[in-house]
């Protein structure tokens, strides 16, 4: 049976029942000041009684102070219950990630027990030890990816990570990356532009770097439902600044996640993220190495299968 008194504890109905109760409380003092006053001055009237003796002359700077208090006051409650609200959007939103990452981090388990058992149990041929054994890699990866995942996150939140600032040419630096890891995206075409032929220096921390690229490529083309996953990256100068464009042609997003998907824990999917894809940390931790190097990144995209649009901006010294 369900507890219908349970909805008279709604934190918003509490936060509503609250400020009525305070500004009614503010409506009837002021009310009854006001008439207190008045009453204190008709006496005055009528008995001739001398004015500096009784404090009247402040009735309006009282009410106005207890006015502002009672403001500051109304406004801390409601800077309480929007952070509640937001404390518990994250609770949500971290109880769905840990059930998605403990499925993610189970299967590839489950899926190296079977291959196992099948080794204890049958006598394999060469040719399908090799096969089992690079499944068996393939998860080992996975669950590697996964783990590493959480650790950089704690690293990046803590400052803690430990890699130095080094001057490198971008253009050459993304170059570099996609020959030492071409690899890992064998199941996609990325091209790299650079119309204006310039070189960018930049000081970076090459490993965060690296994660930066890592996660934005893996989505590209981890998130594309077409035969052949394809992902862009444009070098566009542009005053003081340069921004370097990944698109791609995959499945694309709604206007209203642009901005959420680089939040903590955000799983893009269904309204109650039951059907959610990705562990929620990858774009968080592109937006915060986006942001040690004094950068920054947005996403854009014209709706569900149209692609996205990723823009890491970071600031240039001028060459004049």
């Amino acid at each position: 049976m369900i507890d219908r008194t349970k909805w008279f504890f709604h934190p918003v109905l509490i936060f509503v029942f609250s400020v009525t109760a305070l500004a009614a409380s503010l409506f009837l003092y002021i009310y009854w000041y006001v008439e207190a006053s008045a009453g204190i001055a008709d006496i005055v009237r009528r008995f001739n009684l001398d004015r500096s003796q009784i404090i009247t002359a402040q009735t309006w700077l009282v009410i106005l102070t207890l006015s502002l208090l009672v403001g500051v006051i109304l406004a801390g409650i409601f800077i309480i219950f929007v952070y509640n609200r937001k404390l518990i959007q994250l609770y949500r939103m971290q109880y769905n990630f840990i059930n998605n990452f403990t499925h993610e981090l189970k299967t590839p388990l489950t899926s190296m027990n079977l291959y196992i058992e099948t080794f204890l149990r049958h006598d394999l041929s060469r040719e399908d030890q090799v096969r089992y054994l690079h499944f068996m890699l393939r998860d080992v990866r996975r669950l590697e990816d996964d783990v590493s995942r959480i650790l950089n996150l704690a690293r990046i939140e803590s400052g803690s990570y430990e890699d130095t600032l080094v001057t490198a040419d971008l253009v050459e630096t993304v170059k570099h990356f996609y020959e030492q890891n071409g690899h890992l995206f064998r199941n996609g075409e990325i091209r790299i532009s650079n119309p204006s032929g310039r070189s960018f220096p930049f000081p970076i921390r090459p490993s965060l770097f690296d994660m930066l690229l890592m996660n934005v490529t893996t989505n590209a083309l981890k998130y594309n439902d077409g035969d052949v996953p394809k992902l862009d990256i444009t070098f566009v100068p542009e005053n003081k600044r340069l921004r370097i464009r990944f698109e791609d042609n995959g499945i694309g997003l709604e206007r209203k996640q642009l901005k959420k998907i680089f939040r903590k824990f955000y799983q893009a999917g269904s309204p109650d993220n039951m059907t959610a894809r990705g562990s929620g940390i990858g774009l968080y931790l592109v937006r915060h190495i986006a942001r040690i190097h004094r950068g920054r990144i947005v996403a854009e995209s014209e709706g569900p299968g149209q692609g996205s649009v990723f823009t890491l901006t970071l600031p240039l010294k001028s060459t004049e």
